[in-house]
Parts: structure tokens; sequence; C-alpha cells
């Protein structure tokens, strides 16, 4: 099992990265907001995995409205260009890591590191509401992979187009916040061999070498829903990935074709700056 350190900052990472909170009309905010919170996770070992974790993580809850830098429910991400229609962003991301002799695929295997995926998103409103309380985008994260344990490694590419809507007030009930996302996924050579590729040396009679190459990773689908009260805010998420025609598929490591993740979490605001800014949220 991966220490509960490493597992705070990456579920930081993993809840703000992963789902797509609602977006509403621009109201006056806190620059920034200060707290903590506690989230129950479950995630497979890795999208493949017929192996899944439970956990119960604090975490640290930021949420920072700069100009130009910005960490929200929305994501971690720095606006590179900002127009009507058209954002250029910082997007990142996250992987969990395994301990190989928890997992009856991988053991004997080496440990998978943790990792975090950084690079542009290009993000394109193609429809909004006249009161923006429905915004359909196109959004086109490339990120670059490293892992993070014992110094930083490059593992490749990964690219993961996507339609994004958000809604708020969904249902008609005020302040909750609903995002659906949907796409495809693609990565690198380097990044497949990461997860999928099982080298010679670690090739047994169950699991036969396998030499993992690039191209199409399979397609997600992910639900969120969200609600921020005047000192808490409460959101969970489901997500749904289809490893149906990857190009890794065949790898003995890879025991089912679908991967299924969820979450709930909570987190109470502790501090708040005096200035106020303009946001989206």
């Amino acid at each position: 099992m991966p220490d509960c350190r490493r597992l705070t900052l990456f579920v930081a990472v993993l809840l703000l990265a992963s789902a797509p909170f609602g977006v509403a009309r621009a109201v006056e905010k806190p620059l920034w907001e200060l707290g903590a919170g506690l989230s129950a996770l479950s995630f497979p070992d890795y999208r493949g995995s017929d192996e899944s974790r439970l956990y119960a993580i604090p975490f640290p809850y930021l949420i920072y409205r700069g100009e130009f830098l910005k960490a929200d429910r929305n994501g971690i991400r720095g606006t590179l260009l900002d127009s009507d229609r058209i954002e250029l962003n910082i997007s990142v991301g996250a992987s969990l890591p395994v301990n190989s002799e928890d997992s009856s695929a991988r053991r004997g295997m080496p440990d998978l590191d943790p990792s975090v995926e950084i690079g542009p998103s290009l993000d394109i409103n193609l429809w909004r509401a006249n009161d923006r309380r429905y915004k359909l985008d196109l959004r086109l994260p490339v990120r670059t992979a490293m892992t993070v344990r014992n110094g930083m490694h490059d593992i490749g590419w990964v690219f993961s187009p996507r339609i994004n809507l958000d809604i708020t007030d969904v249902a008609g009930l005020p302040s909750w916040n609903l995002g659906v996302l949907a796409g495809p996924m693609y990565g690198s050579e380097r990044n497949h061999e990461h997860f999928y590729s099982v080298a010679t040396a670690y090739a047994t009679a169950a699991r036969p070498a396998f030499d993992a190459k690039a191209g199409y990773a399979g397609g997600q689908f992910l639900l969120s829903l969200s609600k921020r009260y005047p000192k808490y805010w409460i959101g969970a998420f489901a997500r749904w990935d289809t490893l149906d025609g990857a190009a890794f598929a065949a790898s003995p490591l890879v025991k089912t074709d679908h991967y299924f993740a969820a979450g709930i979490g909570i987190a109470w605001v502790l501090g708040e700056s005096a200035s106020r800014v303009e946001a989206d949220e």
C-alpha cells in the first residue's frame, strides 16, 4: 500500500484534476481560500487492473483565483490565452503508486511509481446559455508524464480530447453543479510501456513478455456533482473507462477491459483573503 503522505498529495491533485465541477455566472469571490478536507475513494491499481483499493485520506483544500494562475474545482491551471471562446491553460493530472506485491498481476515486477502529468490544454467553448447555467466545451489537453519517486523520470505523453458539459443549479437545485465529461485517450509508447509492458526478466508461464506500443488508450466517461456552502464544500465523482481496442489491450497485465473509480469528499474553509475578485464559479 502506498504511504499516506504520498497519497495525500496525489489525491489532492486527482480530486482537482479528475472532476470537471460546474461553472456558474461571474460573482465576487475571495482571492484565496484555505482549508482541509477528507475523502473516501475507490481506485483500481491501474487502468486494466481487476483489483481495487479503498482509501480514506485527508487532503489540503486550496482555492486561488489569480489573474494568470488558478487552483479551483475546475482544476489547477495557468491561463496562457484567454478570449471569449478560447483559453490556453496549463493542465495537470496524476496517478497513484502501486506496490506490485499487493497486485496479483504484477507480483514479482517492479513497483509502479507515482506519476504527475503536466502540459497545455486548448479549451474551446462550443456553446453556452445566455445565463451561463449550461456550458459545453471541447478540451484538448496534451501532458508530459513523469514519475516522482527518487527523482523525476520521463514516461512519455498522454493526449485526452474530451467534450465537457457543465450545468449549474442542476434539476432546479440551487448551487448544485453537475459536470459530464467524455472522450478518447491516447498515449506514447513510453507511457504505455510504463504501465503495460512485461520485460523478459519478469515473464512467467501465466504472464508472457509483452511490448506495449503507442496509440489509442481507450475511452473515458466521468460524472461529478458538487455544492458549495458558506463554510464547507461537498463533492463526488464517478469515472468509467473502456479499454476495448486499446493498443495495450493484449497485455497480460490487462485483466479487465473496463475501469471504474469513484470518490466523495468534504472540505472545510478555515480561512480566506479579504480581497475579492470576479470568478466564474
